[in-house]
């Protein structure tokens, strides 16, 4: 036998035979396929000028989109010229390329929220889709228009009104319905609550700082909110909620260390993250005194502030109301900043209250003395 042979260096296996080649046959795969075009020249590039003639066949598609596009009420997709902004939110998409890129260096964009309006584009979130969950947010959104890509339904849940809105909403705006298991929607949410229903949507473009101060100056009485470190996003929706209940015009936050319109914010919102304009900024402090000088009074929110709430003549006028962090309150710099520190009235036995419900609180008590004096 072979594994007995006393000569160690016997080989035992046969010589690999050699490989049969192509014969030539795949010789055009190897060849090159020319040139890379300049950005510029390529239509499905984001850098397209638009000024060269399109080839027949991109011609035909981009076309389609647009037909497309234009039956379901939606901007067109990716690929288009000019209209290559798929985010959802009030930030709008008008802009050429180069001032799109300037503001991408500018402003850095971090989470997600709902529909597009006119005015210059900001920059969107550099993540993924998102799905919004819950009966009612899902709705809201359906309702504003947001540009969605696939809805989610849990089998056999129970089917009320807005069940049936969202489908048929759904279905009339050519957003394709898929039908899965209520483990599989487990999964995909991570075990948040979704009430049987998912709306997947892309990335949330925010508003314009400059557009949301000036739209809200076209106001009666302007009203906006800032947020100072607010980093849980059930708070950032509890606080937009109140915003939207009590007629405020907008509400901005710092990029960075805070939360953005994520779709646990957008749930917590109840949907009406649609109705009101969010706008993130690069330096708080430096947006507090832009606001200031558009004629804001900037009242703080403080514990230990020394202006009663409900003492608060300023209230009347054009008023932009801080809220700080969920621990530490208002930064310093925030906090010096700030025209009036203002404290809620409470009793001794409770220290401070939840950021969104002293937010709700501040916005209750202004709009009851600009309704009743």
């Amino acid at each position: 036998m072979p594994g007995n042979s006393r000569n160690a260096s016997k080989r035992v296996t046969s010589k690999k035979g050699a490989v049969a080649g192509s014969g030539g046959k795949n010789r055009a795969g190897l060849k090159g396929r020319g040139k890379t075009l300049p950005a510029d020249e390529r239509p499905w590039h984001k850098g397209y000028s638009g000024t060269e003639k399109l080839p027949e066949k991109t011609a035909r598609k981009q076309e389609k989109e647009r037909r497309a596009a234009a039956a379901e009420g939606r901007a067109p997709k990716v690929g288009i010229p000019g209209s290559k902004d798929t985010t959802w939110g009030k930030g709008g998409g008008r802009g050429t390329s180069a001032t799109r890129t300037a503001q991408q260096r500018g402003t850095r964009m971090s989470s997600r929220g709902p529909r597009v309006a006119p005015g210059r584009r900001s920059n969107p979130t550099k993540e993924g889709p998102e799905l919004l969950l819950g009966r009612n947010p899902v709705v809201e959104a359906l309702r504003a228009s947001i540009p969605s890509t696939a809805l989610y339904v849990a089998q056999g849940i129970d089917i009320d009104d807005r069940v049936t809105e969202i489908v048929r909403t759904a279905g009339d705006r050519g957003i394709p319905i898929l039908e899965i298991g209520r483990n599989e929607l487990d999964r995909m949410t991570g075990g948040v609550l979704h009430q049987g229903v998912g709306l997947q949507v892309p990335p949330f473009a925010y508003e314009n700082f400059d557009d949301l101060v000036a739209a809200a100056l076209e106001q009666t009485a302007p009203l906006l909110v800032a947020l100072d470190g607010v980093t849980d996003p059930r708070n950032l929706g509890a606080v937009i909620r109140s915003v939207a209940a009590f007629g405020a015009h907008g509400v901005f936050m710092p990029e960075r260390r805070a939360a953005g319109i994520t779709a646990t914010a957008w749930r917590t919102s109840a949907g009406a993250a649609a109705r009101v304009p969010v706008s993130q900024v690069v330096n708080l402090t430096r947006a507090i005194k832009t606001a200031q000088q558009a004629g804001f009074t900037v009242i703080g929110l403080d514990a230990d502030g020394e202006t009663d709430l409900y003492q608060l003549e300023a209230a009347v006028g054009p008023l932009l109301v801080v809220v700080g962090s969920e621990g530490r309150g208002l930064s310093r710099l925030v906090g010096e900043t700030c025209d009036l520190r203002v404290s809620i009235p409470m009793s001794s036995d409770v220290e401070s209250l939840n950021a969104s419900v002293a937010a709700a609180v501040t916005l209750a008590e202004v709009t009851r003395r600009r309704i009743y004096g």
